[in-house]
């Protein structure tokens, strides 16, 4: 069995009698004023041009999400009360929760299944480069294509998957139709969709993993097991959390996966925020309620990000 120590020693890339890599030279230097001056005068230009490109429509929803308008005009000034509508809505908070499901199960369903990938890709395996293609196909595919396909594959019961089920004498499920079964779907395209990125940033991960350290876990006695969950995983872990903010801002803001393949329905069981927006604002013509919505979640991933940016700092701290 490995012991504490022994765990610690195989991240340093140290084996029992302490022998390892050197040391990294510290480069650590300070800038002097003039290279921080400029510096300064070169970032200027973009901070400025960011700011402008992204600062007025934040400021124009900002004054839109004060007042009761619609597309056309700005309409009275009501203050928060378009805030307060929202949030004692109940179709807010049903959107609210199939958002919060399709988030965890598309970052964390894409991650497993991206880490399990990108594991075995680390093998030698037949046909190896023609393998890691195929596994890109469902990112670089556009969405609109892999909705359809999707959607033919199980949206009528003379679809292939339902005419699959009949042919097993089970009878064939609605998979668009049912509530249940449609959030189900739309999860699992998301995963479908999401882990050939997932796969990326965790096969760049692992490459940055020096393969003494694995060498110096297994003379101190480390099984695969205690490899891959005390020293993979803590030795990725900066870039785990990094794809966890990335793809967690995706899943929230993932309009066109669950509008193309069941529009947020049936009976709102697959309705997003974003969706929620975009039905208020574009459809009911109620500006002030859809930006607030909007507003609500930028908090939201404002407060999820910052809590894994903290994790990534803690991470870098402790590798």
């Amino acid at each position: 069995m490995m012991t504490t120590a022994g765990i610690a020693r195989a991240r340093k890339g140290l084996g029992p009698g302490g022998g390892g890599l050197p040391p990294a030279a510290n480069r650590t230097s300070k800038l002097s004023s003039q290279t921080r001056k400029t510096f300064f005068w070169l970032l200027f230009p973009s901070v400025i041009l960011l700011v402008l490109i992204h600062g007025y429509p934040l400021v124009q929803a900002a004054i839109q999400a004060t007042h009761d308008g619609s597309l056309i005009e700005m309409g009275k000034f009501v203050g928060v009360d378009n805030f307060t509508n929202v949030l004692s809505s109940p179709k807010f908070w049903k959107a609210a929760q199939f958002t919060l499901i399709f988030t965890i199960v598309g970052v964390f369903g894409s991650w497993l299944v991206g880490m399990g990938l990108a594991l075995l890709l680390r093998t030698k395996i037949p046909a190896g480069s023609t393998f890691k293609v195929l596994l890109l196909l469902p990112w670089v595919v556009p969405v609109v294509v892999s909705s359809t396909a999707w959607n033919w594959l199980v949206s009528t019961p003379t679809s292939p998957v339902p005419m699959m089920f009949q042919a097993l004498g089970i009878e064939a499920p609605y998979f668009l139709a049912d509530p249940t079964l449609a959030a189900i779907m739309v999860c699992v395209f998301k995963v479908w969709v999401s882990f050939p990125f997932m796969m990326m940033m965790t096969s760049s991960a692992l490459a940055s993993v020096d393969s003494t350290v694995y060498e110096a876990a297994s003379v101190d006695g480390a099984s695969k097991w205690q490899q891959f969950t005390q020293i993979t995983l803590p030795l990725i872990a900066r870039s785990t959390y990094i794809s966890w903010i990335l793809m967690t801002i995706f899943c929230v803001n993932d309009f066109p996966t669950i509008y193309l393949l069941t529009g947020g329905g049936p009976v709102n069981s697959t309705t997003s925020l974003v969706v929620l927006a975009y039905r208020t604002v574009f459809q009911d013509f109620q500006t002030g309620p859809g930006v607030a919505i909007a507003f609500l979640m930028t908090i939201t991933l404002v407060v999820i990000s910052t809590i894994l940016y903290r994790q990534i700092r803690k991470s870098s701290v402790e590798s």
